[in-house]
């Protein structure tokens, strides 16, 4: 079966060590709603509604990440456009947030930056897709410097700030993994998402529906790495939206052929191990 042309990347949950510092950076600063807090655990989305984009759990005691670990490389928030994300990055700008560099992807235009638990965040905004450029059959990515004169011009006007556009989302999820050849046997011979980028050293990039990716892996700082210890800041877990019943069900006889079924998959979803131990939760 073919992977859905509409698979997405959904939501993406992150355990933090104080709730009021990661809110501050995700809410106040870079404008995403709060839709509820409960007990320990905030849920977060462009719009105010469900279903969340981030789910932030709170523990006091989390430690960092160990070096050279396997986990999140960063959340790339997609937004519908270059001036929405200029808006974002001024504001933060204007905040004296720091920032990790500024990339011109070909595909996409990207800026690199870290929450206050050292977990990686990209901005981006996409180029049209009648844009993009494919060689050797594969989409074709660089890393290029980007021209932020440029991003900035496009927002005429800088207006009340009413928070991040309502449309934004979660473009992809990019991993540090221990191994790119673990990682394919998951993320395209499992799930059945398409290799739309091999050209980069130490990576491997993964999409549904001609989409440049919606998942990255990399080994650059994680090769024959370890999970990540349970209480540490980081990735929890992250939630694929295929909105197909036969395509999951069609996952899930393959996860329990190799043992990678996690036994708290309910009605509607699956939650499945990949070879790293990182969560990944399939929803319709």
């Amino acid at each position: 079966m073919k992977i859905p042309d509409n698979t997405k990347i959904q939501s993406v949950d992150l355990k933090i060590k104080d709730m009021e510092r990661s809110l501050n950076f995700y809410s106040d600063l870079m404008g995403f709603k709060v839709i509820e807090t409960v007990h320990n655990k905030s849920f977060l989305s462009a719009n105010g509604q469900y279903p969340y984009l981030i789910k932030l759990e709170e523990d006091n005691s989390a430690i960092p990440r160990p070096g050279e670990t396997t986990g999140l490389f960063h959340t790339a928030i997609r937004f519908p456009n270059r001036a929405e994300l200029a808006r974002v990055f001024l504001r933060l700008f204007d905040r004296k947030v720091k920032f990790q560099g500024f990339s011109d992807h070909l595909v996409s235009e990207a800026i690199y930056l870290a929450d206050p638990d050292e977990n990686g965040v990209e901005l981006y905004t996409d180029r049209p897709k009648e844009d993009w450029v494919y060689k050797m059959g594969q989409i074709e990515m660089d890393t290029l410097p980007l021209n932020l004169s440029t991003l900035t011009s496009e927002l005429k006007d800088r207006d009340e700030w009413n928070g991040i556009h309502p449309l934004t989302d979660i473009g992809h999820i990019h991993l540090n993994v221990s191994d790119l050849k673990k990682a394919q046997e998951i993320y395209s011979m499992l799930l059945g998402f398409n290799i739309t980028n091999s050209l980069y050293s130490g990576a491997l990039f993964f999409s549904a529906g001609g989409y440049h990716h919606h998942i990255g892996t990399n080994v650059w700082s994680s090769r024959g790495g370890k999970p990540a210890p349970e209480n540490s800041m980081g990735l929890s877990g992250f939630t694929i939206k295929m909105p197909n019943e036969n395509y999951l069900e069609f996952i899930k006889e393959r996860a329990v052929e190799e043992g990678l079924l996690d036994k708290k998959s309910v009605i509607n979803e699956l939650v499945i191990r990949d070879l790293d131990h990182i969560k990944i939760r399939l929803v319709l």
